[in-house]
């Protein structure tokens, strides 16, 4: 059962892209400190934890790693920077085939309560309840591109900036690396002559619902692709429950569950 169940959490196929980013172990000359572990087994158990919700502590015996091993193993990819490298080497093999669509770009957000921990804040509609607020960009098809994490007290417009400048330089079908969407669509929490002003000095066209004229409904026949990818991240039931006081940890969580989500629109192009 343990087998079946770690080969469908990670497959050879999406192994295949993890092993090459991994760290490579060090040991120390002078003997002791960390015994080296099956890297395979460690990022099994960081994928079933992300997708259960479950408590490191509650971690299965079958995985065949401890849970302390596992999460000091997490908390050391995380430092690395492992989960941003792992998401854009999914993402280049989706643009070598043309899978990412760069005709225009969506912006949006959503909350998730948070009772304590870094990048928590109180969530002025939720009756002051504190909680994080989780910001994606998506290409035009919803497949994720950038991501970032903020209390929700923080406006979403705030965010904006981050996440356009945080695009990945992704692989082409044909040509160099490209990060620039030809259009960014967003509702009217957005809108900002500054920010507008920004967008088109980088050659973004902005398609932002204006307060007081435009109606967000118009952008629905968009905006429901990227509602549908924040929908997929938190199926990843570890983004929907309190455990995270680090807001690095839940920040790292999100960029997995975002890579994927990624690959499995890679997986069903290679099937």
């Amino acid at each position: 059962m343990g087998v079946g169940l770690s080969q469908r959490l990670v497959p050879d196929e999406l192994w295949s892209l993890v092993a090459p980013l991994l760290p490579p172990f060090a040991s120390r000359p002078q003997g002791g400190g960390t015994a080296p572990v099956d890297e395979r087994a460690v990022f099994t158990a960081v994928v079933y934890v992300l997708t259960s919700g479950c408590a490191w502590r509650h971690l299965p015996e079958t995985f065949g790693v401890s849970p302390a091993t596992a999460h000091r193993r997490f908390s050391a990819w995380t430092r690395d920077g492992l989960w941003r490298r792992l998401h854009q080497a999914v993402l280049d093999e989706l643009g070598a085939r043309g899978e990412v669509d760069w005709t225009s770009a969506i912006v949006d957000a959503a909350s998730v309560r948070a009772k304590r921990g870094s990048l928590t804040g109180r969530n002025p509609v939720d009756r002051g309840k504190r909680g994080r607020k989780l910001h994606v960009l998506s290409d035009a098809q919803g497949l994720s591109l950038a991501l970032g994490v903020s209390g929700t007290n923080v406006h979403d417009s705030q965010a904006l900036l981050p996440l356009v400048l945080g695009i990945p330089a992704i692989r082409s079908r044909r040509g160099p690396r490209r990060r620039r969407p030809g259009r960014l669509r967003a509702d009217k929490a957005y809108h900002s002559a500054d920010r507008l002003k920004w967008l088109r000095e980088r050659g973004i066209v902005p398609r932002i619902a204006r307060p007081g004229i435009e109606s967000s409904e118009r952008l629905g026949r968009h905006r429901w692709k990227i509602e549908r990818s924040i929908s997929w991240l938190f199926g990843y039931r570890r983004l929907t429950v309190r455990y995270e006081r680090k807001g690095s940890h839940f920040l790292a969580f999100l960029g997995l569950a975002a890579t994927l989500t990624c690959y499995k629109k890679l997986a069903k192009l290679t099937t």
